[in-house]
């Protein structure tokens, strides 16, 4: 048997281990079919040494790519010190660490004195710990959330996302929520605004004023849909105004993937609670947090908790991230100038496609919405042939979505934007 008879046999072999035990619910392994070996910084390697370009970045999981190397050092000394791994909400050097970086590096030069929650280390968790404390805070029961949302699949989170086929798999009614437009739901000519304002003030409009509203600046999953910032600040003032708490759930647009480290940063606009996770863990570990008013700071002891919340090793790769690109303004101008550059060349790319499309989304989270069903679909295969890892989002997949690490050389984002072309060129010939 030939050499490359044989890597394709193992990774059949492997593949089917993964058919025959796995659960019908898993779905990436079945995007990007093949058996994954290696990673580093932007690459990872399949058993058979074939390299990829990941524009996919663990869903938004690991903006400073793949096994970083001072994160890797920072975890493997605090293991071979003998540190504690598991500690629930027990004070550890790590957590003290972290929470004293944290403060200095990214709360007090923005002025902002957040108290920090540690739920469980999930990012649906944290929404889940804000959407219950927002309800226990103002004794309201309803939050509202926006068209093309999402926060998370636990019954809680799912109840405030808004895609049909996620909230089918609930099985059950969702209840506690309603959902308003997102800026730019209703066309360019029409002020969502305008809308929401009314439906809060006017009290016929049918609705109770809700505990809280739950946004995203930029919709990761809903279709890279991006909110303008005189959007963002005007909804915080019809909150503001209504005695609302506003929710900013930054678990994919944050840490640092839009330029600043929050996403709401540019529209200069403070929410009463942020959720962080994804990315705030550093080298892909599990790690989430609330973030809150003092004044909001009002669970019992015990009231909200998780056995995973004290993640000691997220801690310290996180501790590691923040130190090293978080000390100064330089790396987030340095993810503005790779999102500008971003931005130019995926226009370049749609306006020589010959096919329906739109640029959309912020910093470096932007892609490209196609109008023929099935076409971004198709663009992610081809692109996974040709090396390049991406996802698709949106209600109907139609968005080809691109979330390359933060840290990512001009050379290889610009080989991994050719090799997108190449793949949207050769769906084209046949739609």
């Amino acid at each position: 048997m030939t050499p490359s008879v044989l890597t394709d046999s193992s990774r059949a072999v492997g593949l089917n281990v993964i058919a025959e035990r796995e659960s019908e619910v898993r779905a990436y392994v079945r995007d990007f079919p093949t058996v994954f070996k290696r990673a580093e910084g932007c690459m990872v390697w399949d058993e058979n040494g074939k390299a990829y370009i990941d524009f996919f970045s663990g869903a938004g999981a690991l903006n400073y790519g793949h096994n970083h190397p001072e994160m890797k050092k920072a975890i493997i000394t605090y293991l071979l010190d003998d540190g504690m791994v598991h500690s629930l909400d027990l004070a550890t050097e790590a957590k003290i660490d972290f929470i004293k970086t944290f403060d200095e590096l990214i709360l007090k030069p923005r002025h902002l004195h957040y108290k920090i929650m540690f739920p469980g280390p999930t990012g649906t968790n944290a929404v889940e710990a804000a959407l219950k404390l927002a309800r226990k805070v103002t004794g309201r029961s309803t939050v509202a959330a926006f068209t093309h949302g999402f926060h998370g699949m636990t019954l809680g989170a799912l109840a405030v996302t808004a895609n049909r086929r996620k909230r089918r798999g609930a099985s059950r009614p969702l209840e506690g929520s309603i959902s308003l437009p997102y800026d730019g739901f209703m066309g360019e000519d029409v002020d969502t605004l305008d809308y929401i304002e009314r439906l809060f003030a006017d009290e016929g409009s049918g609705i109770d004023v809700p505990a809280a509203v739950i946004v995203e600046t930029v919709q990761g999953e809903g279709g890279l849909h991006a909110a303008r910032l005189e959007w963002l600040r005007g909804l915080r003032e019809i909150t503001r105004r209504h005695g609302i708490l506003l929710i900013v759930d930054d678990i994919q647009a944050g840490s640092g993937r839009t330029g600043p480290f929050f996403s709401f940063e540019a529209a200069e606009i403070e929410p009463d609670m942020v959720t962080l996770s994804k990315s705030l863990g550093g080298y892909g570990l599990p790690f989430a947090l609330v973030l809150l008013h003092p004044d909001l700071d009002q669970f019992l002891p015990g009231e909200h908790n998780g056995t995973f919340r004290g993640n000691n090793l997220a801690m310290v790769a996180a501790t590691t991230a923040l130190k090293q690109y978080w000390k100064d303004g330089a790396f987030s101008e340095e993810v503005l100038k790779k999102g500008h550059v971003l931005r130019d060349r995926l226009q370049a790319i749609v306006d020589a496609a010959n096919v329906s499309a739109q640029v959309r989304g912020r910093g470096m989270m932007q892609g490209i919405a196609f109008e023929p069903h099935g076409f971004a679909e198709a663009v992610s295969k081809e692109a996974f042939v040709r090396g390049l890892i991406a996802e698709t989002s949106g209600p109907e997949n139609e968005v080809i979505k691109l979330l390359p690490p933060l840290i990512i050389d001009d050379e290889t984002l610009d080989d991994g934007l050719e090799r997108l072309e190449d793949a949207i060129q050769t769906v084209a010939q046949s739609f």
